[in-house]
């Protein structure tokens, strides 16, 4: 077998696989179709997984296929097709670019805290919650990075260049693209997992994905079932060390002369760099369950009791319970200030005084309800890149600890497009469920409330109607109040879209705001009258 070949050809797959999905993510052009948004994702393990368990009749066999691949092939799935590890491969190449000595060497796998760090993710699943696995899914985890910290950068460098252009008269090739300001506890978190994963990288290789990743993980142990796998043969091993020193796994015992098959990420790289034909690749079967594949002859030794440690089994219980207690938290709800986009609506003099008296954050439309959606959403925030009017952004602690990095509706910054269901359409875990522009135009994902209090037609007596002419359904439509003209709201008809609070001028609290529904609702159909005509049947206007 040519492994030259072969790992090149692993190379090509997972350089494309990275490039294609960084690019979705940070795609702020809106250049690629949705068809491309769900072709992209259709062999991601945890998206496709939640997919087909909770929508019904969902054809998301990404899962599947990824389980048969880590089955005859090992975890190629990490090596081949998760962003997050071929990001951290780069890393690695950059790492052996600048650091001329940098090898690497067999180190003891951390099995206690990697099938801890499952448990803790896999538990609390049994109680209806994603907030681990939300924030480790390697999938998720590398769509936030490159939405909250890369796609920033080329919109910068987007804009630079755009400037450039515009001074040379030239506006058909790019154009000014605003940036929403990132909440700092989200730019915070997101930085922390980058900086980590980045070090871990450039040091250890794939640290993360044998020591925190549940996916590397549990993939990890079904690999050891594998069929087709590296194999060391000892009477050919001169114990060189090059195989040891190019794996990114650190997985290699040369003493032992034994290979981790749970941690191995079928990289490829030491069946290239040996040169005493002692690795192979082929269908083995398998002969220990306990214990790594050895491909050396057997020698007797005494079989050693399991004892159970009474302290890890304490610090597993432990971690359950710290994991349980937090369903009870429930932070507040909270409107993070940001500078408010230019609108041509009339400017208060003074500041508004009422709160606004929300009970729940809204959810994107087709996540039908905000319980569903803290389920099933991994915050991946592939439709916070989709989203065109940037209203979708991800939750710190608006949905409470359970939903940290979900995607909410925020309308300080934008409003729901009437006519838009890209989120839905783009959603990998089906959180978002594909609706139709007819059925978006009556679903009901909050209701529109009004404090006159905070009004300028009350505070200062001059007229607005900035939230009556964004209504897309015209809930919001203006009531004569004096001489002036003052809204007046019908939520019946309200579909929950945020346009009259985007547009909204008072500050610091919105005069007119949307609550959202926690089970969302049909709203009605708008009435239609019918205008009457003077003009005989026949006759002309003029």
């Amino acid at each position: 077998m040519n492994f030259l070949l072969l790992k090149r050809l692993r190379v090509g797959l997972s350089i494309f696989f990275l490039v294609l999905l960084a690019l979705l993510f940070i795609d702020f052009r809106k250049t690629f179709p949705k068809e491309v948004y769900q072709w992209a994702v259709s062999l991601q393990f945890v998206p496709t997984l939640l997919k087909t368990i909770t929508v019904t009749g969902a054809a998301s066999f990404g899962f599947i296929v990824v389980l048969l691949l880590t089955l005859l092939f090992g975890r190629v799935y990490c090596s081949v097709l998760c962003p997050l590890g071929i990001f951290q491969d780069f890393v690695s190449w950059l790492s052996g670019k600048t650091r001329k000595k940098r090898k690497y060497k067999y180190s003891k796998a951390w099995t206690i805290v990697r099938y801890s760090i499952l448990a803790l993710v896999l538990t609390p699943l049994l109680f209806g919650s994603i907030t681990l696995l939300t924030l480790l899914d390697p999938y998720s985890l590398f769509g936030r990075i490159s939405t909250t910290l890369f796609k920033p950068v080329v919109v910068i460098v987007n804009n630079i260049f755009a400037a450039g252009f515009a001074k040379a008269d030239i506006y058909n090739f790019l154009y000014r693209y605003d940036i929403v300001p990132v909440l700092p506890g989200i730019l915070i978190v997101t930085t922390i997992f980058m900086a980590g994963i980045v070090l871990a990288a450039f040091y250890r290789g794939r640290l993360y994905c044998n020591s925190v990743c549940p996916v590397g993980t549990f993939l990890g142990f079904l690999s050891k079932f594998s069929i087709f796998k590296i194999v060391l043969d000892k009477n050919n091993c001169t114990k060189c060390a090059k195989c040891a020193k190019v794996c990114k796994s650190e997985c290699i015992d040369l003493k032992s002369q034994n290979i981790d098959y749970s941690r191995c990420v079928s990289c490829y790289n030491c069946l290239t760099v040996c040169k005493d034909n002692a690795m192979s690749y082929k269908s083995v079967k398998r002969r220990s369950f306990e214990k790594p594949v050895s491909f050396a002859p057997k020698q007797e030794s005494k079989q050693k009791r399991i004892v159970a440690d009474p302290a890890k089994r304490n610090f597993l219980i432990t971690c359950v319970i710290g994991v349980a207690a937090l369903y009870g938290f429930k932070a507040g709800d909270s409107i993070p200030g940001v500078k408010k986009p230019k609108l041509i609506v009339p400017k208060p003099k003074g500041q508004s005084t009422v709160p606004e008296k929300k009970t729940s954050p809204v959810s994107p439309p087709g996540s039908r309800s905000v319980e569903r959606f803290n389920k099933i959403c991994t915050g991946c925030s592939l439709c916070v890149s989709a989203c065109p009017t940037k209203v979708l952004q991800p939750a710190f602690l608006e949905y409470g600890l359970i939903g940290v990095m979900q995607p909410h509706m925020t309308y300080r910054k934008g409003l729901c497009e009437f006519d838009c269901t890209l989120c839905s359409d783009v959603c990998p875990t089906g959180a978002i469920v594909p609706i139709t522009t007819e059925a978006k135009h009556l679903l009901q994902i909050g209701q529109v409330h009004f404090e006159k209090k905070n009004c300028i037609v009350e505070t200062e007596k001059t007229d607005c109607g900035a939230c009556s002419e964004h209504c897309p359904t015209k809930a919001v439509h203006m009531v004569p109040y004096g001489k002036l003209f003052i809204p007046e709201v019908d939520q019946k008809i309200c579909v929950g879209c945020g346009a009259c609070e985007y547009a909204c001028p008072t500050t610091p609290f919105k005069a007119i705001f949307v609550d959202g529904n926690k089970i969302h609702l049909a709203a009605e159909k708008p009435k239609t009258i019918k205008a009457k005509s003077a003009l005989k049947e026949g006759e002309f206007p003029f």
